[in-house]
């Protein structure tokens, strides 16, 4: 028999017919009534669990920007919930800075590309910026507004995990909000180096790592440092490249689960066909996680590659869009 998970995705077609309408204008009538792939993780023990690399592991999407569709912005708890209509995910996410020291969720520094607002996030303060709305990835104006990271803290809390990308954030202001919110079963934080990752587990031993480890010194350094294999997963780099096959075989043998973006490579190849036999065939080659703009192509594009059975089944769920 089938495992859940790998149904999930075998069913995918369905699904993306029944779902399809959440893109159209009336959309939240209809989320209303659907249901979303949840991840059942409830300690930063379950976090540290759902990560580790065991060799019989399903491959895991990473929603870049929360994944990106016609009429759902990057960044938005919308989009995240129509990505979870479709698929299993967590959530790479980008925090700024207001100019009231509110932090927001947004990739650039400035407001042209992804809201009606003009020049820095920075100069604006949190209520400001409630009077823009965002735009979708074709430039469409929505009615979607820029969310607080407290904002999707609280609303990923039993859905899913979000990894907090480094932009304007203070370190120590990042750890406080993970600390205030007791959120280290579902907020991870990604570290450029092992003194970034280090700065953050003396401060607090639970919270794991989206560590960059694109070099065999780089993985030497996190060693050196302290920092435990079971709290991260690695960040490989953008594209599949033979001398990758070192790394993998060094951090798996740790326990490490390995991620490979194709945010800035794979996803923006011409066309589907090409993009989903280059999502194949990075996991194919070793990655465990593949991060993407187009995590429900991801999601289509590899369910031949899934297995009967693993031991990450059991973190996978569903529960209700709107309760």
């Amino acid at each position: 028999m089938k495992s859940a998970f790998t149904n999930k995705f075998k069913c995918l077609g369905s699904a993306l017919l029944l779902a399809a309408v959440c893109i159209l204008p009336e959309k939240v009538a209809v989320a209303q009534k659907s249901t979303i792939n949840t991840l059942k993780i409830n300690s930063a023990k379950g976090l540290q669990s759902y990560f580790r690399y065991t060799g019989h592991d399903v491959p895991l999407i990473s929603g870049h920007r929360g994944g990106m569709a016609k009429g759902f912005p990057e960044n938005c708890i919308a989009s995240f919930e129509n990505t979870l209509l479709y698929t299993p995910a967590f959530f790479e996410v980008d925090p700024r800075l207001t100019k009231d020291s509110v932090i927001v969720l947004m990739h650039d520094a400035t407001l042209e590309r992804t809201t009606t607002g003009r020049g820095k996030v920075s100069d604006y303060t949190w209520e400001e910026l409630q009077r823009l709305k965002l735009k979708d990835p074709e430039g469409n104006v929505t009615d979607h507004r820029i969310p607080t990271l407290e904002e999707a803290i609280k609303w990923s809390r039993g859905k899913t995990v979000i990894n907090l990308d480094k932009k304007d954030v203070p370190l120590e202001m990042t750890a406080a909000v993970i600390r205030k919110h007791r959120a280290e079963a579902h907020v991870m934080v990604t570290v450029h180096d092992a003194e970034q990752a280090s700065f953050y587990h003396t401060r607090n031993k639970e919270i794991m790592f989206s560590a960059f480890v694109k070099t065999k010194k780089a993985l030497e350094e996190y060693e050196k440092a302290g920092i435990p294999w079971s709290h991260m997963i690695a960040y490989i780099g953008p594209e599949n490249k033979p001398e990758n096959k070192e790394l993998y075989d060094m951090l798996h043998a740790r326990g490490v689960m390995c991620m490979i973006s194709a945010a800035p490579s794979y996803d923006r190849l011409p066309d589907s066909e090409a993009r989903s036999k280059a999502y194949r065939e990075t996991f194919k080659a070793g990655a465990d996680i593949l991060e993407s703009d187009l995590p429900v192509e991801v999601a289509r594009a590899i369910g031949s590659l899934l297995s009967d059975s693993s031991p990450k089944e059991k973190f996978f769920g569903k529960s209700r869009l709107y309760k």
